[in-house]
């Protein structure tokens, strides 16, 4: 598998000539030991590089690559660093660019004079890549989603950029589908409707944007099922874990039954956490099992009628009592 995230199910070919790089597999060996592992010291004080088993000098004017624990700020604390901040990842070029400090006693001129340098050493495309990593951050965090699931949404967006996948669709449309798939990706999928509500793109643009990048890219995309999505909706409604373990059997044998089949998954755990919550006298009205799952209360009932008719195959009657289940 490539080192790139999100590599093409079917690369493309290479047309122009491959890039020569330089061999890193050269090791420096003792010419009097000449052993296969050298003992290679680098004194930085006298700067040589010297055989620590026969001290032969294999080298002289190294230079001294530790860190510098001297430092000269002066009194307005600037920082001594010369090296700059940490590569990131999720852009492009060296992002060694020299930056003009804004601060010139209250002139104006060094303001002027960082604004000016940086748009002329502003990498094309860098700024928008940018604004939609907020946006990505932004909306993570609205929904309680961990940085994790935003680094993979940005990484996803990233690849879209760079192959132009998604022309002519908005940024909105793209951001939604990366963080519908990022979250399907680490196992906590979210549904079409939530992502719908953070981003506020129709869900018919979110799947076309799905769809897409599911056939371009390699992803670890699994099928969405209602007991991954039991635990968050039973937490969301203050449900005790009985009643979370109760739904999620009730799911499992659903399906094994197919008592609800052709239902989607929101709706099949929605009904199953209604039934589930009757039955431990604890009972959900359908108005707040539809504000929580996103499932309308007519959905709802609906599918509880299917499953009280089929009450007795889906629940051991040593276990439960039917008789409290509240008519459909």
């Amino acid at each position: 598998m490539s080192n790139i995230p999100f590599p093409r199910l079917q690369p493309q070919a290479d047309v122009g000539p491959k890039q020569i790089l330089p061999d890193l597999n050269i090791k420096i060996i003792c010419p009097d030991c000449r052993k296969q592992v050298p003992n290679i010291i680098e004194e930085f004080a006298s700067g040589d590089l010297v055989c620590g088993d026969c001290g032969l000098v294999l080298g002289d004017r190294i230079i001294d690559t530790r860190s510098e624990w001297r430092t000269f700020a002066n009194d307005d604390g600037d920082d001594p660093s010369r090296v700059g901040a940490a590569a990131n990842p999720l852009l492009d070029g060296s992002q060694l660019d020299t930056v003009i400090s804004r601060r010139d006693g209250g002139s104006g001129t060094a303001r002027d004079l960082n604004k000016v340098h940086g748009r002329a050493n502003a990498v094309k495309g860098e700024k928008n890549l940018l604004n939609a990593y907020q946006e990505i951050t932004a909306m993570s965090d609205s929904i309680g989603l961990t940085r994790l699931i935003a680094d993979i949404a940005k990484q996803l967006y990233k690849r879209v950029e760079e192959e132009k996948l998604l022309r002519g669709k908005s940024t909105e449309s793209i951001i939604a589908a990366c963080i519908f798939i990022a979250c399907r990706q680490e196992n906590v999928p979210r549904t079409f409707k939530e992502i719908c509500v953070i981003t506020r793109v129709p869900k018919k643009e979110i799947g076309r944007c799905f769809k897409t990048l599911i056939r371009t890219f390699e992803t670890n995309v699994s099928t969405m099922a209602s007991e991954d999505l039991m635990s968050r909706f039973c937490s969301m409604l203050k449900l005790p874990m009985e009643i979370q373990k109760t739904a999620t059997e009730l799911t499992i044998k659903t399906k094994e039954l197919g008592t609800l089949a052709g239902k989607s998954p929101v709706s099949v755990a929605a009904a199953c956490i209604y039934m589930a919550s009757c039955l431990y006298n604890q009972p959900q009205s359908t108005k707040d099992v539809a504000q929580v799952t996103g499932v309308s209360e007519v959905t709802i009932k609906n599918s509880y009628k299917l499953l009280h008719n089929e009450k007795t195959s889906l629940l051991d009657g040593k276990k439960y009592d039917y008789t409290i289940l509240p008519p459909p």
